[in-house]
């Protein structure tokens, strides 16, 4: 039986630019960067209060996994904000939701309120998207 999910993947299209973007500024900790290979790289990263997930930031790139047609279709696809989505959790919408804008993180939705609690919506440096949530403890 499964019991839990410990890693998964976020589509991006430079590795050393998405390092940055969750390091940076979303504050996530570098769990594994090691080389894997000529011209390849495992790198995840894990949310500071949840290191038991690792999200593996993985490339768009042609070579063992892809090849030069699905190189161009998930590049359009991440770019478009269509190939990746999640909801990260946080205590403090607003503050959280202030800082990360002060960091440069673009909004596609400023924070609302919604059946569940708050919610605004960002995107990363590759074009995924992402809910930010500050979930309703009173329910």
């Amino acid at each position: 039986m499964i019991t839990k999910v410990t890693h998964m993947c976020v589509y991006v299209l430079d590795q050393d630019s998405a390092y940055d973007f969750y390091v940076n500024k979303l504050g996530f900790k570098v769990h594994t960067d090691a080389p894997m290979g000529p011209g390849a790289r495992w790198l995840t990263v894990t949310p500071p209060e949840q290191p038991e997930l690792e999200i593996t930031l993985f490339p768009v790139k042609e070579g063992n996994m892809f090849d030069a047609e699905t190189v161009r279709t998930m590049t359009g696809l991440v770019k478009r904000g269509i190939f990746g989505a999640a909801v990260f959790t946080c205590q403090d919408l607003m503050a959280t939701y202030e800082e990360l804008k002060g960091k440069g993180v673009e909004f596609k939705k400023a924070p609302t309120k919604e059946f569940y609690g708050y919610e605004a919506l960002f995107k990363d440096d590759s074009g995924n998207w992402f809910s930010l949530s500050q979930l309703d403890t009173e329910k």
